[in-house]
């Protein structure tokens, strides 16, 4: 908070001295713009001079220094105009040479330099053949100023004015003006001006006190890019040829940069030589620039360096232009030796930028050398090795050193689009150790969406290992576990991932298909309670799924045999989830879905297969369910499960359907067991066994349960209760007379129908009795609606 109190203090005192400074400006301009309509050049000099005083200033930062100069550089513009159409009227060589002879003579440096750079450049675009003197004058007189926050701006002015007039013939040819220069004469205007600009800048780093090296250090870097503006320059050069480059520009940039032995210097020009010079120049001289890397300070920080050149010509090898380079230059070779004797020989060096360097090399190897997959390979044994060298475990995610681990495991399933083929690298999964718990998940995680992303097909055993073995921490508890892991949604959302993973099992042939999910089962059934609630449902339908493709023989004499076994292994499966997972409603419902998928399929045991499924979720009703709720809705759902099916016989089906009604008249409320009886009635009407040739419709058991409901019923103690039951058995009794079941008789009807309506006239009103009175009505207006096919009822009930 006080540091901030100070800079809001400075940036008011900042905002004072430019704006005194800037008034000046104005003032001088006004004045030196009237001195030159009136045609008193020497006059407008004059003002000039003294505008041009204020950026003699010590009081501002680089920051608003910068604005006082841009406000001043515009002043001069408009100088340069007008002495420019002056002096070309007049066509006087010895105008113009005088003239630059004359503001040679101002009282200061700062004003003398900025007039002779201004006026040198009208001399130059009026004299083409005094060019290469000129500029050679400029860029030795401005070694007159040593300050370093004017020097940078005033040599920065000097390149800026000169840019459309440096020469660019080539040499060795004759520029089509005489003594106008060749691109030599531009190279050694800008190396020399960079020399001493990159002079100017590392000298700021030491003037001060020290408790203000922060401070310097901010301010070096909001300069730095005029330093760089030079080799921006020395870049864009025609004729600026690689033999050039590689003989004379980059060793005299290298050497400025390694004797200046100044970190911010040497980091930031080092990574400005990777930006803005050519791709063909780089690799031209490889070894040169590497070998310089070597003698920079330890303070600079080289993995920034080397991955900046490694992304550079990763992006240029990996084109069609620079195709054939592979093979020419080992870029691989050379780049993971420079890695690995840095990581060597800077024992200090963070985590985050030994793994950072080593997802540079991934990127080039799986990028450029896509189909050596042992580079890669190479790089993440490396890595792992200099983590656990350096005895590193336990990484957080989202520590820098974790979103960097991420980040260079992401690299190669990114690219290649293929996790079977990122399963080949096979020290990838020793790269992922180091992480946290939650890191290896999020890692593998990614690897998952990457193959449902792209439908990878998983056709063999082989297969399933290779993604298994990428993804171990989802499979199974990890000692790092948190205990509380799987109450996370990532928990959650990376089981998804897995349950989406089962159906990318796609062998060709479906005996294969088999013992592939019968293989996963039982990898996946070790994960434990938590996980296997959501891996192995989607193996079971998958089985389901398979079977029902058995449904044809196609001539396999052991087609009966291979669907039992299908689903015995569904069966085993499911008590998985009830033993070790603890599940009741989820397993219940498998098996009901398993004999009605058994049942659909005409093999020689399917009956017993649809027995044992049903009895198993009546086992499952009986001995693990015990909510009210949970029974009523279970017992529902085996009722409908037993209607579906047609290939029991007799002495299988009435045992089941016995039990059925022994689990309803068990239900603790008598509401539930009126209801589950009710449903249960429609077993012997609707149901079907393998003798029947259709529907049982045996009216005498119907009436029979109904029966035994109305008694059931009649116990009840509430009468809300017992009135909305009796409702319920109307509509069931109706239901059943209008289907044909002639056992109902329009007395048991007509007493029915009599005994609500008393009923309802008893009741205390309340909401839930008018509930129960509509529900009435509606039944009592549908037996008017249909008296016309009925009348006998009709009679009997006087409707």
């Amino acid at each position: 908070m006080e540091a901030m109190r100070i800079d809001d203090t400075n940036s008011v005192e900042q905002e004072k001295f430019l704006e005194t400074a800037v008034k000046t400006v104005k003032a001088e301009a006004f004045e030196m713009k009237r001195s030159l309509d009136k045609s008193k050049r020497m006059d407008a000099l004059k003002h000039a001079s003294i505008m041009l005083a204020e950026l003699r200033t010590g009081l501002l930062t680089p920051k608003y220094y910068y604005r006082l100069y841009i406000d001043v550089v515009n002043e001069l513009n408009h100088l340069e105009s007008f002495l420019l159409d002056e002096l070309e009227k007049e066509k006087k060589e010895e105008s113009i040479a005088e003239l630059y002879e004359h503001v040679q003579y101002a009282g200061t440096i700062i004003p003398r330099m900025y007039l002779m750079i201004t006026v040198g450049v009208v001399y130059m675009k009026l004299m083409p053949q005094m060019r290469a003197e000129l500029l050679n004058d400029l860029v030795e007189m401005s070694r007159g100023v040593q300050h370093p926050l004017r020097g940078l701006f005033l040599r920065h002015y000097l390149l800026q004015v000169t840019k459309s007039l440096l020469p660019d013939a080539a040499e060795g040819v004759e520029p089509a003006i005489p003594g106008s220069g060749t691109v030599r004469d531009t190279i050694d205007f800008i190396k020399l001006n960079f020399s001493e600009m990159n002079k100017l800048w590392v000298r700021q780093q030491h003037q001060g006190p020290s408790k203000e090296r922060e401070k310097r250090e901010r301010e070096r870097m909001e300069l730095r890019i005029l330093v760089g503006t030079n080799l921006v320059r020395l870049s864009q050069l025609e004729h600026l040829t690689q033999e050039v480059y590689e003989k004379e520009v980059l060793p005299s940039i290298l050497e400025q940069v390694v004797s200046c032995r100044d970190p911010i210097s040497q980091e930031y020009l080092m990574e400005c030589v990777i930006q803005v010079f050519a791709d063909e120049f780089h690799l031209a001289t490889l070894n040169e620039f590497l070998a310089s890397c070597k003698e920079l300070a330890q303070e600079v920080h080289i993995k920034n360096v080397l991955i900046a050149l490694i992304d550079r010509l990763s992006l240029y090898v990996s084109n069609a232009v620079g195709s054939n380079i592979r093979e020419e230059i080992q870029l691989f070779e050379i780049f993971s030796a420079q890695a690995e004797g840095l990581i060597q020989s800077r024992s200090d060096m963070p985590i985050e930028d030994i793994v950072s360097l080593h997802t540079a090399l991934v990127s080039l190897a799986v990028k450029c050398y896509g189909e050596k997959l042992a580079y890669a390979n190479t790089v993440f044994l490396s890595l792992a090795n200099n983590l656990k060298d350096k005895q590193v475990e336990g990484i957080d995610m989202y520590s820098h050193a974790g979103k960097e681990l991420i980040r260079v495991l992401r690299v190669p399933v990114d690219e290649y689009k293929d996790v079977l083929r990122v399963a080949l690298l096979t020290d990838y999964p020793r790269a992922m150790l180091p992480l946290n718990y939650r890191g290896r998940c999020t890692a593998s995680a990614f690897i998952l969406q990457n193959l449902i992303d792209n439908e990878t097909g998983l056709k063999s055993t082989d297969d399933i290992d290779a993604v298994c073995s990428l993804i171990e921490c989802l499979l199974s508890d990890q000692p790092d576990q948190p205990e509380d892991a799987h109450d996370s949604e990532e928990f959650a959302d990376e089981l998804n991932l897995i349950a989406s993973m089962i159906h990318l099992i796609k062998a060709e042939d479906r005996d294969v298909q088999f013992l592939l999910l019968n293989g996963l089962r039982k990898r996946l059934g070790a994960g434990g309670k938590w996980r296997i609630r959501k891996t192995l449902p989607p193996i079971i339908f998958s089985i389901y799924e398979l079977a029902l493709n058995y449904q044809q023989s196609d001539g396999d004499e052991n087609w009966d045999m291979k669907v039992r076994k299908m689903f015995v292994c569904a069966m085993g499966t499911i008590g998985a989830l009830i033993t070790t997972g603890e599940m009741t409603q989820l397993p219940l419902n498998l098996y009901l879905e398993g004999a009605i998928v058994a049942n659909r399929i005409k093999f020689s045991e399917n009956a017993m297969v649809v027995y044992e499924f049903i009895s198993k979720a009546l086992s499952v009703l009986e001995d693990e369910i015990a909510d009210s709720r949970e029974r009523l809705s279970a017992l529902a759902l085996v009722t409908n499960s037993v209607l579906k099916v047609d290939c029991l016989a007799s002495e299988n089906w009435e045992p089941l359907v016995g039990q059925i009604i022994l689990a309803g008249s068990k239900m603790f409320k008598k509401a539930d067991q009126v209801r589950t009886l009710c449903s249960a009635a429609s077993l012997y009407w609707k149901g079907k066994v393998a003798e029947s040739e259709g529907e049982l419709r045996n009216g005498n058991k119907v009436t029979e349960i109904l029966k035994k409901s109305a008694k059931v019923a009649a116990q009840c103690m509430e009468p809300l209760v017992q009135q909305q039951l009796f409702v319920h058995l109307l509509n069931q009794y109706y239901y059943f007379y209008e289907d044909g079941c002639t056992v109902i008789s329009p007395d048991v009807l007509s007493e029915l129908i009599s005994r609500t309506r008393d009923a309802a006239i008893q009741l205390e009103p309340s909401r839930e009795a008018d509930d129960i009175d509509q529900h009435l009505q509606h039944t009592l207006q549908h037996i008017r609606n249909t008296k016309d096919k009925y009348p006998e009822l009709a009679e009997k009930l006087q409707i």
